[in-house]
């Protein structure tokens, strides 16, 4: 039974993660919002609270699901400009982002409570980890769900290699993420890459209702089904590690400075330059 008090619980075990926003609009629900300049972009601070949020969850006695969304016309444009310059320009960050986004991974993962992810506008990068490990994601028709690894010059590290191939198959992971060419949220549901697809104006209160359903079920049966299944990502760790070092070591070199610069200037990106197989 969901406590009704726990609509109105506090919110205190939050208070370290200021980069995001919280409520209870239900009980036993806590939602997580990116509300953040950029269209939700990731900044440094925001990308370890990312992180980290998860492990809070699984604290909060109040909350048996969680729910994440995107502040505004969004979900998240993906890791800030200032965030890409720092990994580029040095190695402790590189370092310290790579422990980060393995974080992010397998604390979502390892969440015990089911997460529920609310997709409306453009979904990139480390917003695009959470909402597409999310243990259900619910998403817009007009979506646009990207991504943009190799179109900033670096291997498509982050989640990419431990779940697309399951969630969508091998031939439209590789697709997708060789090219970058965005996905609407209908185009995301027909491949299986996300578990619902709604009306924009539908996606909130929907994501609200399946976060409601799964607060008010079994809990105990609930999570050790996620626990089971989730063992699909663990057995692809060793992929996933040699994707993610293969991202930060592009940080290193000359295509991702063109990426950023292209990206930063609306143009096309120039990578001619020399390749090492």
């Amino acid at each position: 039974m969901v406590d009704p008090a726990a609509e109105s619980a506090p919110l205190d075990i939050y208070q370290p993660f200021d980069q995001f926003g919280f409520d209870r609009p239900a009980p036993g629900v806590v939602r997580i919002t990116l509300d953040a300049p950029g269209l939700n972009a990731v900044g440094v601070a925001a990308h370890t609270q990312l992180a980290e949020v998860w492990r809070a969850v699984d604290r909060d006695p109040h909350a048996n699901v969680a729910l994440l969304r995107g502040a505004g016309k969004g979900f998240s444009a993906g890791g800030s400009f200032e965030l890409i310059q720092e990994m580029l320009d040095d190695p402790a960050t590189r370092l310290r982002v790579m422990r980060e986004a393995r974080d992010l991974v397998f604390n979502v993962i390892d969440c015990t409570k089911p997460i529920v992810s609310a997709i409306h506008g453009p979904a990139v990068g480390a917003g695009l980890v959470a909402a597409l490990l999310a243990d259900v994601s619910v998403v817009g028709r007009t979506a646009r769900i990207i991504d943009g690894h190799t179109r900033l010059g670096v291997t498509a590290g982050d989640h990419a290699a431990i779940c697309w191939p399951l969630l969508c198959g091998m031939a439209k992971a590789k697709y997708h993420l060789l090219t970058c060419d965005p996905l609407t949220g209908e185009e995301a549901e027909r491949i299986g890459l996300v578990s619902i697809c709604v009306d924009d104006d539908r996606v909130q209160d929907r994501a609200l209702e399946v976060a409601v359903q799964l607060a008010g079920g079994a809990q105990q049966a609930i999570r050790w089904t996620k626990q089971t299944l989730n063992n699909w990502y663990r057995s692809q760790a060793g992929i996933f590690d040699a994707s993610l070092a293969y991202e930060l070591m592009g940080f290193t070199g000359s295509d991702a400075r063109e990426g950023l610069a292209s990206h930063a200037e609306r143009r096309a990106p120039d990578f001619s330059g020399p390749t090492a197989d």
